[in-house]
């Protein structure tokens, strides 16, 4: 998706009507809020990995292996049935987490669009006339 930036000095932005003033002020909130939203998947999704890179690695050892889990900052001994048991509740978890915010992300990008819609019928009778170039 295209995200289109508006950019104008605020004597410009002051000159406009008000619900354009508003308009632009809300689609300056929406983007912000969508590139929160994408960072905190991007982040959750890295979790993901990782924690399936673990599940994978715990299928590689026995049953009876020897497994340390970090909490905080401690290395603490743990069983591989119970390891990968809470490795498995957090990737559903992870999942659920990331599925709400791509659901959120769509939300978003949908208003985001719609707005910039809006703002460019808004703003096109404000735009000066283009001239037609002379030929030569």
């Amino acid at each position: 998706m295209k995200i289109v930036v508006y950019s104008m000095e605020s004597d410009e932005i002051s000159r406009l009507p008000p619900h354009v003033q508003e308009r632009l002020l809300r689609l300056q909130q929406l983007q912000q809020t969508l590139q929160v939203i994408l960072t905190q998947k991007q982040q959750l999704e890295l979790e993901l990995t990782e924690t399936e890179q673990a599940l994978s690695e715990l299928e590689k050892l026995t049953d009876d292996a020897v497994i340390y889990k970090s909490i905080g900052s401690l290395l603490v001994k743990s069983e591989k049935v119970k390891a990968t048991t809470e490795l498995n509740e957090r990737k559903d978890l992870l999942n659920m987490r990331i599925g709400v915010l791509g659901k959120q992300e769509e939300r978003l990008r949908s208003q985001v669009k719609d707005l910039q819609v809006k703002l460019q019928r808004d703003l096109r009778p404000l735009a000066p006339p283009s001239q037609p170039e002379s030929e030569s």
